[in-house]
């Protein structure tokens, strides 16, 4: 599963890009990620701390095409 942001810039926050979180559990399953996402949200925010989590989803590894 993925975990999807929405995020911006804290200083412009008009400047916003998405990123993708890899979960590392493999079983689709979206209340595993819901239950588990506050805390990987957390982990994430505190090692960004420029950036503003604006929205965020679960997604199966299947329905997200890959960056290239």
């Amino acid at each position: 599963m993925f975990l999807l942001l929405s995020v911006c810039l804290i200083a412009e926050p008009t400047k916003c890009h998405d990123e993708r979180i890899n979960l590392t559990f493999d079983n689709p399953n979206p209340f595993l990620c819901l239950r588990n996402s506050q805390a990987t949200l957390a982990a994430w925010q505190e090692e960004h701390p420029d950036l503003h989590v604006k929205s965020w989803r679960c997604a199966a590894k299947g329905s997200v095409r890959d960056k290239t």
